[in-house]
């Protein structure tokens, strides 16, 4: 499929819709839908000047920092429980158990052990976007085939090596699927939390304009959270297009 082929599926719908918006808004007067030309107006006013390096940046490196560990845990934590059996059996039922807590409630809870801060944000968002991870990759990790393994064992491969060159290169595919789960999670935690516990960022400004009736300013959030939850999509398929090429290899032949 050519560039500008996947270009036009890509943009298709939402210019259609975009069509449909500004359509309806020249026909129709609702004071909830602004026009698109009077959000993008808002929407450039208010997040590309001094509100940029206030409230994007910071909710932007909160997101990241909380993406970033909770990859780096998921990851250790859960190669070593899939590898280790005793310890998976050990530990499942606990891990079933926290994961199964909706990370909202724990809000108060942070708030009266943190405070209102940035690592109040970042802990619920890793508290939140690590269990994707960290359960499929001891999926991964678990489902690798034996044959494999007792192979590596009898060539003389380290533990070491066998989990940096079998282990996690097998549980890659499961691995970058559930590090794409928590990339939704991320973003939704982040509003949340700045939403009731904070004092900037985008989630607490575009509550604080729906507050105060601004209905074009608070769209102007809400299109800019749906940008970066697409800019984050688009960038991790790149990645794992890289990170995978010996999968997408595999899978081409399989259907061919």
């Amino acid at each position: 499929m050519t560039l500008l082929k996947k270009t036009g599926y890509f943009l298709g719908i939402p210019l259609l819709l975009l069509a449909a918006w500004t359509v309806y808004t020249s026909t129709a007067t609702n004071f909830f839908i602004p026009e698109p030309a009077k959000l993008m107006d808002r929407f450039f006013k208010i997040w590309f000047s001094e509100r940029f390096v206030s409230d994007v940046l910071p909710s932007l490196s909160r997101l990241l920092a909380g993406l970033g560990l909770s990859i780096v845990i998921g990851i250790a934590v859960g190669a070593v429980i899939g590898y280790v059996r005793w310890i998976r059996w050990l530990f499942e039922p606990l891990f079933e158990f926290i994961r199964a807590i909706p990370s909202t409630i724990l809000i108060p809870v942070l708030l009266l052990l943190i405070g209102i801060n940035d690592s109040m944000k970042i802990t619920l968002i890793v508290f939140s976007c690590v269990w994707p991870i960290l359960l499929n990759t001891v999926a991964g990790v678990t489902s690798i085939d034996e044959v494999l393994q007792n192979t590596a064992k009898v060539i003389g491969l380290t533990k070491f090596d066998r989990m940096r060159y079998l282990v996690l290169p097998a549980a890659s595919p499961q691995i970058m699927a559930g590090i794409r789960q928590s990339l939704a999670v991320a973003l939704i935690l982040m509003v949340v939390s700045e939403m009731f516990a904070s004092t900037d960022g985008i989630g607490h400004w575009t509550i604080n304009f729906q507050n105060r009736v601004a209905i074009a300013e608070m769209w102007s959030g809400i299109l800019l959270l749906g940008i970066i939850g697409v800019t984050l999509s688009v960038v991790f398929q790149w990645f794992q297009k890289r990170i995978l090429a010996w999968y997408e290899g595999l899978k081409e032949k399989e259907n061919d």
